[in-house]
C-alpha cells in the first residue's frame, strides 16, 4: 500500500512587476470586475424576464431560463462581448480571466442557494452584490495557465514573465519531479504590491516523515484568551503563557500619522492616491506581524504536541457586547477562530488530532469552573491520548 499523503495546499509569493506589467494587471483585475458584473446583469435581468412573463400567464416550464451555471455564463460573455467590450479584444487580454470570474460568480450563486437551504454551514451567504474597485483588484487563472517559469520567474498569460521577489525552488522541485500539480491561481494586489497565489495538489509524504512528532511527545489544551494569547497545559502538568505581539498598538501613532496625512488631500488628486497606498502599507505590516506571529506560534504547536485541544472563544460576541470594558483590548489581538483554523491545515499535514473545547481548558485543568459537570472534560481528554 502506498503511503503517499496528497494533499491540496497554497503557496503564495510577491511579484516584482515593471510599469508596463503593473498596468497590464490592473487590465485584468478591471476586466475580471467588468466580467463579474455582467454576469450578474445577466442573471438579474433573466430573473426580471421571468417576472415579467409571470405576470402574462406563462406557464413556470415555459419561464425564460437563468444562467445560473459557469458554462452558461461563459457563453453569454463569448456572445456579448465583440459589440459590448471590443476593448477585450483589442487590448490582447487574456480568454483565462473572463473564464475564471464566470466561475467565480457561479459559486457565489451556488452558495447562495445553498447557504438558504441549509447545505452549506457558517454564516449565511447573500446573494451576490455587484464588484467594485474599492473591493480590491484580483483576478484568476485556471489549471497551470500561470506557472512558475524558474526559481524567480512567474508566467503569466496577456502579461508575460514576472520576476518574484522571493526564490521558489520548493516549489518548482516538486512541479519538476512530478510531486505537485498546479490547480489554478489568483494575482491579488494588497497595498499597492502584487501577490500570485497558486492553488496545488501536492505529496507532502517526505515532509510528513521528516516533521513526525514523537509517540512521547505531550499532548496539551490551548486557552486563547484576551489579556493572554493563549495558556497551553500539557497533559504532565507544565503551564506555558504565550503573549501576543500587539502590532496595532505599536502602530497606532503611524496609522494616526498616516490617516490625517490622508484626510488632507483633495479627492481624486494623485497625492491622495499615494496616501492611500502609504496608509495601505501600515495596515500590511500590522497584517503581516500577525500572520508571522500566528504561524510560528501555531506551527511550533504542531510539531511539538502529539494532540491537541482548543478552546473556542466567542470573540465576535465580545466585541458586539457594548458593556465590556474589554472591548479595545479585544480589538488588538489575533481573532482565536484564526488560531484553530490555522490548527487544522496543520492537523491535515501533520496528523496531529485536533479537539474543539467549548468550556475553558485553563479553568478545566486546574478544577476553577463553576460547574462540576464539566470539570473532568479535559483531563479525561488527555488520560484518553496517553
Amino acid at each position: 500500500m502506498s503511503d503517499r499523503q496528497s494533499l491540496r495546499q497554497g503557496f503564495r509569493v510577491a511579484l516584482a512587476p515593471t510599469p508596463e506589467q503593473r498596468r497590464r494587471l490592473g487590465r485584468h483585475a478591471g476586466l475580471s470586475r467588468v466580467v463579474e458584473n455582467f454576469c450578474l446583469e445577466r442573471v438579474k435581468a433573466a430573473l426580471d424576464q421571468r417576472e415579467a412573463e409571470k405576470s402574462y400567464g406563462v406557464a413556470d416550464k415555459d419561464l425564460a431560463p437563468v444562467p445560473w451555471s459557469a458554462p452558461a455564463l461563459e457563453r453569454a460573455w463569448r456572445a456579448a462581448h465583440p459589440d459590448r467590450y471590443p476593448w477585450f479584444l483589442d487590448e490582447g487580454l487574456s480568454s483565462r480571466v473572463p473564464k475564471e470570474a464566470c466561475r467565480v460568480r457561479a459559486a457565489g450563486f451556488k452558495n447562495f442557494f445553498d447557504s438558504r437551504n441549509g447545505k452549506r454551514k457558517g454564516k449565511k451567504a447573500g446573494f451576490p452584490d455587484w464588484r467594485k474597485r474599492k473591493h480590491g483588484s484580483r483576478f484568476r487563472y485556471d489549471a497551470d495557465r500561470a506557472r512558475p517559469e524558474s526559481d524567480r520567474l512567474v508566467r503569466l498569460p496577456g502579461i508575460g514573465k514576472v520576476r518574484a521577489l522571493e526564490g521558489m525552488s520548493w516549489l518548482t522541485g516538486r512541479i519538476a519531479d512530478g510531486r505537485a500539480r498546479l490547480l489554478g491561481a489568483t494575482v491579488k494586489e494588497v497595498a499597492g504590491r502584487w501577490w500570485v497565489s497558486f492553488q496545488l495538489e501536492i505529496d507532502r509524504s517526505d515532509i510528513g516523515r521528516r516533521r513526525t512528532v514523537a509517540s512521547d511527545a505531550p499532548a496539551c489544551g490551548i486557552d486563547v484568551g484576551v489579556k493572554r494569547f493563549a495558556t497551553i497545559v500539557d497533559d504532565d502538568g507544565t503551564v506555558t503563557e504565550i503573549y501576543a505581539p500587539k502590532p496595532l498598538k505599536t502602530a497606532l501613532r503611524k496609522l494616526r500619522k498616516a490617516n490625517k496625512a490622508l484626510s488632507r488631500k483633495a479627492h481624486g488628486s494623485s497625492n491622495r492616491a499615494e496616501a492611500v497606498k502609504r496608509l495601505g502599507k501600515v495596515h500590511l505590516e500590522i497584517a503581516s506581524q500577525r500572520g508571522d506571529f500566528l504561524h510560528k506560534t501555531t506551527t511550533r504547536l504542531a510539531r511539538t504536541k502529539r494532540a491537541i485541544a482548543v478552546e473556542t472563544l466567542n470573540v465576535a460576541g465580545m466585541v458586539k457586547n457594548r458593556r465590556r470594558d474589554q472591548r479595545p483590548r479585544v480589538r488588538g489581538v489575533l481573532p482565536p477562530p484564526r488560531v484553530q483554523e490555522r490548527l487544522v491545515r496543520l492537523e491535515r499535514v501533520g496528523g496531529r488530532p485536533l479537539v474543539p473545547v467549548v468550556a475553558p481548558v485553563w479553568r478545566l485543568r486546574c478544577g476553577q469552573h463553576r460547574s462540576d459537570a464539566h470539570r473532568p472534560r479535559m483531563d479525561m481528554w488527555l488520560r484518553a491520548r496517553a
